[in-house]
């Protein structure tokens, strides 16, 4: 398993158990975690702290041939925001655990350059499962429904 889309994961789990949705992300440069975040809209009581938006935070500010260098890994497919923010900073490559539960603009990301690669992770799809099961509202929040 790769060791990176396995620190989203945990930053997935860190969420739920905050009380938030488990969505988790990390941002990596030359082989190396630089930013970690999960999504922490319920427990910051945030508009806009998606798991990919908190991972690019952590990872303060960073130039742009940085960015050029990075992927992203999120255990889930980003939305149009955080996918916008991968595209403002031309991050290049975009690891996603798993896109059967939510699927952002992913033909967009493609067409402006971006490679995705989807896991189709067991653990990143139960997790999506069992929330949205149990937090129907709280989901349809997340992702603007």
């Amino acid at each position: 398993m790769d060791p990176f889309i396995n620190a989203a994961i945990e930053e997935a789990r860190k969420g739920l158990a905050e009380g938030g949705i488990p969505i988790g992300s990390v941002l990596v440069i030359d082989g190396k975690i630089v930013g970690r975040g999960h999504n922490r809209r319920v427990q910051k009581g945030s508009a806009i702290l998606h798991a990919e938006m908190d991972a690019i935070e952590s990872a303060g500010r960073l130039t742009a041939a940085d960015y050029q260098r990075a992927t992203l890994y999120s255990t889930l497919s980003p939305c149009d925001m955080c996918s916008g923010t991968a595209l403002l900073y031309k991050i290049p490559r975009i690891v996603i655990g798993e896109n059967r539960t939510f699927q952002g603009p992913e033909e967009y990301l493609r067409a402006r350059g971006v490679e995705l690669v989807i896991l189709d992770d067991a653990e990143c799809v139960r997790l999506m499962r069992e929330f949205i099961t149990a937090k129907p509202a709280l989901w349809n929040e997340d992702i603007g429904v």
